[in-house]
């Protein structure tokens, strides 16, 4: 690949490829936001520029709260890391990982889901495997408070951790983590890491390259925010560098890909 002009931000990944981690959300920022989770995809740009950056950079990996199953079946990508469910899944030899912990809450998430689907009719509940459960008001904005006052009840009588989204409330096992302890699993070993999201769930990954940073772990962290019109002001307060959309991502990472020798 021919070089090209790049952000001065992205410059210590170029000058150390080897030791650099390059770390990105799904939704939203691969793939645009759309009504239905189950259709979303990633843009083709998007899977060609992780796919370039594999084997030009250290690791590349996709943290999402999406299953990992949807995640390897969606990208199809070898050599990128894909974590699912916050951090609960992993991809480990093209084969789904579940975090030990979350058995002893199976039986609860399947109990809330069904109770969701009978409560909520017409509302989008999605089961997330059996480690959690989603309740969508996208297609329902005139519901969300409905949605939203039955999902804080239903954490409160079955232990489940509510945790609040755009347009979605997810309940999920008390188990701490989040996209903020899987990226600092997947930094170990690397100086330079870039992670770019859309969300207030991808705050905790700047967090964690906040405090990487701090403690020595990295040498350098780029935050980057991708824009939406459903884009919290937090994300772009925090972030280093700002991107158009899935699309723009895209051509950050392709860009970024081109300019490592």
């Amino acid at each position: 690949m021919g070089r090209r002009v790049i952000a001065d931000a992205l410059v210590p990944i170029v000058l150390a490829p080897a030791s650099s981690v390059v770390l990105v959300d799904f939704d939203g920022s691969l793939a645009p936001i759309v009504d239905d989770p189950e259709a979303a995809a990633p843009l083709p740009a998007a899977r060609q520029a992780l796919a370039a950056l594999v084997g030009r950079v250290g690791r590349v990996g996709v943290v999402s709260g999406r299953p990992a199953e949807f995640l390897r079946a969606a990208l199809a990508l070898d050599g990128v890391v894909l974590v699912g469910q916050y951090g609960l899944e992993r991809v480990v030899d093209r084969r789904v990982v579940v975090d030990p912990r979350v058995e002893r809450y199976r039986a609860t998430v399947a109990t809330v889901a069904a109770e969701a689907e009978r409560a909520l009719a017409g509302i989008r509940v999605e089961r997330k495997g059996d480690v959690a459960v989603a309740i969508h008001w996208r297609q329902n904005p005139g519901r969300a408070d409905e949605a939203r006052h039955w999902a804080d009840g239903a954490a409160s009588a079955s232990g489940l951790e509510l945790h609040p989204g755009r347009m979605v409330a997810e309940l999920r096992p008390p188990i701490a983590v989040d996209k903020g302890s899987a990226v600092e699993l997947l930094c170990a070993g690397m100086r330079v890491a870039l992670f770019a999201g859309d969300d207030r769930g991808d705050l905790p990954a700047f967090d964690a390259l906040d405090r990487l940073v701090a403690g020595g772990a990295l040498d350098q962290a780029v935050r980057v925010g991708v824009r939406s019109s459903e884009e919290p002001s937090e994300v772009i307060a925090r972030a280093d560098l700002h991107v158009d959309g899935p699309e723009g991502l895209a051509h950050l990472l392709l860009d970024l890909a081109t300019a490592i020798p």
